[in-house]
């Protein structure tokens, strides 16, 4: 996000996400079961199940909800059946969203989406749309005054696709999604924890917005991440704090 501060956004989210935390515990214990159900319950052989269970310790989720959501995918519970979607539209000023989700029904899941994105000034699209304004990969964000020559060092010997410092000072780390949990290891091992971290769809451009504009882009993604089976929201819009 050059030309904006990309550690007040990630200091944001994560403020936004404490706030929600019992919608966030909900959303991540799905992930949790549709994981184990397609790779299996334990996470040294289930990257995505490890991503998902890291998510879940960073909001503080108690062990007993994550072990209860495992169960559930691996069928020693009995759990709903979700279905994988992803909605592609336009949000105020043309920036790109993506909305994935996960539901028991699809009907009443494309319906409420639609809605949030006509409701508050946007439009949902085709499949395929916007899809190419992102990249599949693991992002991790490093705080401001971190060394950046020896976590360059660390990430590069880990297998790290890039590291680039932010006009902020805070520096980001990107890999290849299915070396995400790897490299992110290998730099905890070598002192270098990130502040946050996940497998994302990063914006391959900025769409900046200030405003009236800002808060209308705002309430939209505001009205899309309340709805019950959305899981995950990636917009290039920026709108500073």
């Amino acid at each position: 996000m050059a030309g904006h501060s990309k550690w007040a956004n990630i200091q944001h989210r994560k403020g936004r996400q404490d706030e929600k935390r019992g919608a966030a515990f909900s959303k991540i214990a799905k992930e949790i079961t549709v994981a184990s159900k397609m790779g299996g319950g334990d996470i040294n052989f289930n990257p995505r199940l490890r991503v998902a269970v890291d998510k879940a310790k960073g909001v503080n989720m108690p062990k007993d909800k994550i072990d209860t959501a495992i169960k559930k995918g691996t069928g020693e519970l009995e759990g709903v059946e979700y279905i994988e979607i992803r909605y592609e539209g336009y949000g105020i000023g043309g920036a790109a969203i993506m909305v994935d989700c996960l539901t028991d029904n699809k009907v009443r899941t494309v319906a409420e989406v639609r809605h949030a994105f006509s409701k508050y000034g946007g439009n949902m699209g085709s499949d395929g749309c916007v899809a190419f304004q992102f990249k599949h990969c693991g992002q991790m964000i490093f705080a401001p005054g971190t060394d950046e020559a020896a976590l360059m060092d660390a990430a590069i010997e880990a297998g790290a696709e890039d590291v680039a410092t932010n006009d902020d000072g805070s520096i980001e780390v990107t890999t290849g999604p299915n070396d995400y949990i790897a490299v992110k290891d290998a730099l905890e091992a070598a002192g270098f924890k990130p502040e946050f971290g996940e497998v994302t769809m990063k914006p391959e451009g900025d769409s900046p917005l200030e405003g009236e504009d800002a808060v209308k882009m705002q309430k939209l993604l505001d009205a899309l991440e309340g709805l019950d089976d959305v899981q995950e929201i990636y917009t290039t819009a920026v709108m500073d704090e």
